[in-house]
Parts: structure tokens; sequence; C-alpha cells
């Protein structure tokens, strides 16, 4: 992995900023820090500054595993085009079968887990997340949350940051929410910014589309050829697209647009 704001890594992103770009951010540790109560995340003041102007500036949308109508209450006044819930089944017909599914792994799990010490069950509609971040053996929670889903056949099981999430089988996720806004708002390419393993299947995309995929601290294994050191530094991030987009504009003004190559 390379770091994207590396002096010789930022010509990428001085490259994608050039054409129609569209730009999308996971929320919880991408745009927002991780909190211990989940319900206490918000964005910093200057990241909220600086995203409200590079939305003005960029196609921009956010994808995340919240419920929709809890992000969207968080990035209110934010001119996103869209905003996916739900790991992007939200919106969806996908939504109704969603919730379902949901609440048959809630009815099966909670007698398996319901006694351990620190588990919080997050029923999110159509996706169900259980968090073990206030447990007090985290490894042996982690071991019996897996134990307890492994036979779940219609769900994917990923591991989060101290979360297991379970998304229903064959259900929109990311990637698709990603492609579908991708051809929506007719963009030549995409930056994705992630941070977890939820957001794998985005970063994949980079293999075969024009995507610059960004992960939020380093980590060998994942697909995302970029990341950013800390969550902290997508303020620089989002400064720098700003500083790019002015750029852009004064080419244009001379006649000198030109496409993405990624």
């Amino acid at each position: 992995m390379m770091s994207l704001l590396a002096p010789q890594n930022l010509p990428a992103l001085r490259r994608l900023a050039r054409g129609r770009v569209l730009l999308a951010f996971d929320f919880d540790g991408s745009l927002a820090p991780i909190v211990a109560d989940p319900g206490r995340a918000h964005l910093r003041p200057r990241t909220r500054r600086l995203l409200a102007d590079v939305a003005r500036r960029y196609p921009c949308v956010v994808i995340s595993g919240r419920r929709r109508a809890d992000v969207v209450s968080r990035l209110a006044g934010i001119r996103l085009r869209r905003v996916f819930g739900n790991h992007g089944i939200e919106p969806s017909p996908a939504l109704v079968a969603g919730r379902r599914t949901a609440r048959g792994w809630l009815a099966c799990l909670k007698p398996r887990l319901g006694h351990l010490d620190g588990i919080v069950f997050d029923n999110k509609g159509a996706s169900l997340a259980i968090h073990y971040r206030k447990s007090r053996h985290r490894p042996a929670a982690l071991k019996a949350i897996l134990a307890a889903t492994a036979d779940l056949a219609d769900a994917r099981v990923l591991k989060g940051i101290l979360a297991v999430d379970l998304l229903p089988k064959n259900a929109p996720n990311k990637a698709t929410a990603l492609q579908s806004e991708l051809r929506r708002l007719r963009c030549q390419a995409a930056l994705y910014l992630g941070d977890d393993q939820t957001d794998e299947d985005v970063f994949a995309l980079s293999r075969r589309l024009p995507l610059l995929a960004v992960r939020v601290g380093r980590k060998p294994r994942s697909l995302a050829p970029y990341y950013l050191a800390s969550q902290a530094d997508v303020d620089d991030l989002l400064a720098e697209l700003v500083r790019l987009s002015a750029l852009r504009a004064a080419k244009l003004d001379r006649g000198t647009e030109t496409r993405v190559h990624l």
C-alpha cells in the first residue's frame, strides 16, 4: 500500500481531479472518528466545513453501514448527491426482505450470545451488527460471535472494528452502490475512502475500474492500493481536493480540460 498524501503519490490524486470524478465516503472511521458510543459519532467541525466545500465542487455520496436516516441526520446541511445506508442496501427493494432476515438472525443469536459480557446487538433494519467493544474479554467475545454466526447460511459475516456485521447474501453492497452512482451521475472515475472489512468490496473494484481506493489505516492485505495514516488525515485529503478543484476551474477557463487516466 502507498500513502496517498505522500508527495510522490499526490499526482494520482491530481490526475483524478482533472475530470468528472465521483467522491464516495464511508462514515464511521472515515469521515468521522470511531468513538466508544456509536450514537455519539460526529464530524469534527473542520471536517464538516471541508466536506461541505468539497460537495459543492464535486459529486459526492456517502455509503455507510448505519441506517440511512441515521447517517443523513449526521450530515445535515451538506449537499450530497445521495446517501446509502445498511452497507448499500438502503435505499433498495431488497430492504423489505432484509428486514425479515435481520429479525431472524436476531432471534437466533440472542439466545446464543445474549449472556456474554459486553455484547450489544444493533438491528439496522436490513443488516445486523454485533458489537463487542464493551466486552472485558474481546478476543473471546469475537471468537464466540464468529462461532455463533458460522451456520447462518443466508448471511455474509464481516469482521469490522470491534464489531461483526451480518449482511444478507446477494443483497446490494457498497460496491454495487458505488457503481450505480457512477452510471447515474455519468462520472469518469471515482475516489472511495473506507476503513474496514466492509469496504473491501469497493476496494476490489480498483482492479477493473478507474477508481482510487483509499483505506484509513495501513493494512497490507487490503485490496486498496492507497491509504491514509489515520482518520485525522481525512481533513488533509479534503483540503487537497478543494485546492485541486480550484486549479481545475482555472484550467477550464483556459479551455484545457483533460480526461482521467489512472
